[in-house]
């Protein structure tokens, strides 16, 4: 079902400039996505099409999140957002949606824009109610049903799982359904509409690929134009680095699948304390983990507490880990980890073509030189002298005396973090 513009002289033609025209400026302006499509069903409800419901729909670039969706409802009047964690339940929702033979056809080389469309009747004699939606919205008064799918790029003669793209539908209880003004005025600006939604899907991806590859304030500077190499500042920050004790041992034992399972489990048990109080994970080492708690002077002591809160609770989650492989014939792991506090350099450093956001200077370290005194000492959570007294929580730790560091001139006073208590 295609329809064309005969002319833009009449009245229907100028509402279609009117939106495009309306569309374009949104997109320019940056506006976010839900708002852009917020606005754009509102004015489609004054330009007078019946619109009852509304949705937009796209996947997304992102580890955690698949794709994010925007719903609007007459009765309401503004949008619900929504979005869906990957996954096999995501998967099926799309596969029985009206959308799934519209991105099969996007697949297909011979398909052009113009075919990724749907319209079914709701009531009446071409009633037909295939998916379940369908059926959802008659029940709920619906009348007719349109879906058009906007693809960008790969879509066409791609991986239409892969792509990136804008799936549309809309619905009415109007007696007698759509008119065809109707939808040949959603059809003409639904380009301009997704395009600017684009503009803003494309800023949104791009923060969350930064964010999950290179940590939330990292990722943020980046974005932001933090990209010159050699650009450092100087912070004060909490160092944590963590590692697996005999990975290579576990490697020996063990097939690669259950070895990146063991790994994405534990990074998860010591991700998540981190993510609740403020951390900031800079990278995984292949199986150790460097993170940072940055803070101004005032902040100092609570932070340090925070930290050492974070140690002991993934300590206790590590744990639980371990509880579970022996009856799933898993590998276990146990966990050394350090915490030091010092001054660091924070930026871009590397090649002219390939940089790492990262810290760098004596702190960092010697921060890894204490992590390696886990195992001779018999302890899990190692403390260096300058945070244990930032943080004046001598209750939870256990003075271990001085230690030689690696590579260190000077011995250091080390503490243990009591578990537990």
């Amino acid at each position: 079902m295609v329809l064309s513009v005969q002319s833009f002289d009449d009245a229907l033609g100028r509402q279609i400039i009117a939106l495009h025209r309306w569309a374009v400026d949104q997109g320019l302006r940056g506006t976010a996505a839900d708002k852009l499509f917020e606005g754009f069903c509102q004015r489609l409800a004054a330009a007078g099409v019946p619109l009852w419901r509304a949705f937009a729909g796209m996947r997304t670039l992102h580890p955690q999140w698949g794709g994010y969706a925007y719903t609007w409802e007459r009765d309401i009047g503004t949008i619900r957002p929504a979005q869906f964690e990957r996954g096999d339940e995501y998967e099926r929702e799309i596969e029985i949606s009206p959308f799934a033979g519209l991105l099969r056809e996007a697949g297909s080389p011979s398909t052009d824009s113009a075919r990724l469309q749907l319209r079914r009747r709701l009531t009446g004699p071409e009633t037909q109610l295939d998916f379940p939606v369908l059926r959802q919205l008659a029940n709920a008064g619906g009348t007719d049903y349109f879906a058009q799918l906007v693809g960008f790029g790969v879509i066409a003669g791609g991986d239409p799982s892969r792509g990136t793209g804008i799936a549309y539908s809309f619905a009415t209880d109007r007696s007698g359904g759509f008119r065809d003004d109707d939808l040949l005025l959603i059809q003409a600006v639904l380009p301009a509409v997704s395009l600017a939604v684009m503009c803003d899907a494309g800023y949104t991806i791009a923060s969350g690929l930064l964010a999950a590859y290179l940590g939330q304030d990292a990722g943020r500077r980046v974005h932001a134009g933090a990209v010159e190499r050699g650009s450092v500042e100087s912070i004060r920050a909490v160092l944590w680095y963590a590692d697996i004790r005999g990975f290579t041992g576990i490697a020996d034992q063990w097939p690669g699948a259950a070895l990146i399972e063991l790994l994405d489990e534990v990074f998860e048990a010591l991700a998540a304390p981190l993510r609740r109080r403020g951390g900031q994970i800079l990278k995984f080492l292949g199986d150790g983990l460097l993170a940072i708690f940055p803070f101004d002077d005032a902040a100092r002591a609570k932070t340090c507490r925070g930290a050492l809160d974070a140690a002991a609770e993934a300590m206790a989650a590590v744990d639980r880990l371990n509880a579970k492989p022996a009856a799933a014939g898993k590998p276990a792991a146990a966990v050394d980890l350090a915490l030091h506090l010092g001054e660091v350099q924070y930026g871009n450093v590397g090649a002219i073509d390939r940089l790492d956001f990262t810290v760098i200077g004596p702190a960092v370290n010697e921060v890894s030189r204490i992590e390696a005194l886990c195992e001779p000492l018999g302890r899990k959570v190692l403390v260096s002298a300058e945070l244990a007294a930032a943080a004046g929580d001598s209750r939870r730790l256990e003075p271990l005396g001085s230690q030689a560091l690696r590579g260190v001139r000077e011995s250091r006073e080390i503490y243990a973090l009591r578990l537990g208590s």
